[in-house]
């Protein structure tokens, strides 16, 4: 199969690009720098320069691949592209992520058009974001939390466009939870490390996380069985904030987080982080698992931290 994957060199692309090669497909991957084409031809694509932004250029790199299916993996949020990790400002740092996800996605589905695709997999997000009513733990039946007034609003917009439009165009919507593996996590490990990662309150909102090469095994069943409509890419334990970045913590060899009260983080962090660790919720892979047949080799953060961070 010919397959197209639009965000090659993200920290995704890296780990999905040679997986879909071992499999026997003829990848064709872009990047946004011509510097780096020489690392995607080494995972064994061939590589393309392409503005996710640009319908022109995005048409153009498409209808050159002439693939059979299109994998959106663009986003903006490297330090490269969008500086260091800002939640106080959510808004600014994802601010170009959130023009991939509603232009780019909308210029990518046109070139499949045009160019006869007849299926197409994209990148959302599942790992705090869940619907903030009822239990902890959230299916594909229930609805990313819109984040009404707050500086997530663009964010969790975006995400429903991308749902929304690839789904109605007969592709699938893949939702991953927050992705840890080489190069996912080092700004966070970073912070963590200088105790500059608090946990806030009692740290009862749930994340659920995902290993990138795990990910990357998901999407690629959802490329080869052109599956359709809204999975969650998350691995089986999601955990409240209390247990999982105590345990990053010691993984990576530093102290204990500080805690700190919510009126406090709020004005040091902002709003979002707060919600994100005492209101969040985690997602279920029960779908995944039984429709995809996706097993996973880092079934729980727990074993993934420790193997990640040794």
């Amino acid at each position: 199969m010919r397959v197209f994957v639009a965000g090659g060199t993200g920290v995704l692309g890296r780990r999905l690009v040679p997986q879909l090669v071992a499999r026997g497909h003829q990848v064709t991957a872009t990047t946004t720098s011509a510097a780096k084409t020489a690392l995607l031809e080494r995972l064994g694509a061939e590589a393309v320069v392409m503005d996710g932004l640009d319908a022109m250029s995005v048409g153009e790199a498409v209808a050159g691949a002439r693939p059979d299916t299109v994998v959106h993996q663009m986003t903006a949020i490297s330090v490269a592209h969008a500086g260091k990790p800002d939640m106080k400002h959510l808004d600014r740092w994802f601010a170009t992520t959130v023009r991939l996800r509603t232009e780019g996605t909308d210029h990518l589905l046109a070139a499949a058009e045009a160019t006869g695709v007849s299926h197409v997999v994209a990148q959302s997000y599942a790992s705090w974001n869940g619907i903030r009513r009822g239990g902890w733990v959230k299916t594909e039946e229930d609805p990313l939390d819109p984040e009404t007034g707050t500086l997530a609003r663009a964010g969790a917009d975006a995400l429903r466009h991308v749902e929304t439009a690839v789904v109605e165009a007969g592709g699938a919507a893949l939702r991953y939870g927050g992705l840890y593996g080489p190069g996912a996590t080092d700004d966070q490990v970073e912070l963590v490390r200088k105790r500059q990662f608090p946990l806030v309150g009692g740290g009862a909102g749930h994340s659920s996380w995902v290993h990138l090469d795990d990910a990357a095994s998901a999407t690629v069943l959802a490329v080869e069985q052109k599956a359709r409509g809204v999975f969650n890419i998350v691995d089986d334990e999601p955990a409240p904030a209390s247990e999982w970045l105590p345990y990053l913590a010691a993984c990576a060899g530093a102290k204990p987080p500080m805690r700190v009260p919510k009126w406090l983080a709020r004005l040091l962090a902002g709003d979002v982080a707060v919600t994100m660790m005492t209101e969040g919720r985690g997602f279920s892979n029960a779908k995944a698992k039984r429709d995809l047949g996706w097993e996973l080799r880092h079934p729980s953060w727990r074993q993934g931290f420790k193997e990640d961070l040794r």
